[in-house]
């Protein structure tokens, strides 16, 4: 790669992490609570009554779902929340028009995103030590599902705020798609406990796939394929990576 693309790359990369890092208590804090208070609830009092699912105590279940959900919820936030004040700001137009090629602009908002996503989920694991003994049983699996993920709903973040022309905007996707996917992932459960109907419905979710492949780097146990689990993950990763850079392109949203 050039140098100076090697240059604006990490410059992005370096105002993107700033940016959520200098407001920690609004980016890092809040989803830091929500996780504690899944971790009291479905954990510990509502798990107590459950028992044991697919082998394993229901907190232990539950734990790789519920990083997957704030690694997902996170990298997406950031980067929808980002580019569009940047859109807005009007600063996007000094980034379309430097001499640097799209894919940087890309990879610099998306690295941002990944990175948000990648510190919440660290967050996360290390609070969750206080409330179940974690076990790995695949590191790789692990590191590349967690990086993978991130980097999808970075780009689903990014095609967002393409789109959006009011903050307002940024919300309805996270609101009306994203958390009812999330919560119909299997974070709470296994796939095995619904009908048949319902299981060959949820193979349409992209998120089961995801959160079963990181379960499985934690506990051995996965509800679904994992060579398809790392297809899905890997095509939509190319898919949204072509339809954003066909939208910066194209300027869709994005010019006056």
């Amino acid at each position: 790669m050039n140098k100076n693309y090697l240059i604006a790359l990490s410059s992005i990369l370096n105002k993107e992490t700033n940016r959520f890092m200098r407001i920690w208590v609004q980016t890092l804090v809040p989803p830091a609570i929500t996780m504690t208070l899944y971790f009291i609830i479905f954990g510990n009092l509502i798990g107590s009554q459950i028992g044991r699912m697919q082998g394993f105590s229901y907190m232990e279940f539950i734990v790789p779902g519920l990083i997957m959900m704030s690694v997902i919820t996170n990298s997406y936030a950031n980067v929808a929340s980002s580019f569009f004040s940047t859109k807005f700001q009007r600063n996007i137009e000094e980034l379309l028009v430097a001499p640097v090629p799209n894919y940087i602009i890309v990879l610099g908002f998306v690295g941002g995103g990944v990175a948000r996503g990648m510190l919440v989920g660290v967050i996360v694991t290390l609070l969750s030590l206080f409330f179940v003994d974690i076990q790995i049983h695949h590191l790789l699996v692990i590191m590349s599902t967690v990086i993978l993920t991130a980097t999808l709903f970075s780009l689903g973040g990014l095609i967002n705020a393409v789109y959006a022309k009011t903050f307002d905007d940024i919300s309805i996707v996270p609101t009306f798609i994203l958390t009812p996917l999330t919560y119909l992932g299997g974070v709470f459960y296994s796939l095995s406990l619904l009908p048949p109907f319902w299981q060959s419905l949820s193979n349409l979710n992209p998120i089961v796939y995801m959160v079963n492949a990181f379960r499985y780097g934690f506990l051995g146990h996965s509800d679904v394929d994992m060579v398809v689990a790392y297809a899905v993950m890997l095509g939509f990763i190319v898919v949204l990576f072509a339809v954003a850079m066909r939208l910066i392109s194209k300027g869709t949203g994005l010019r006056s």
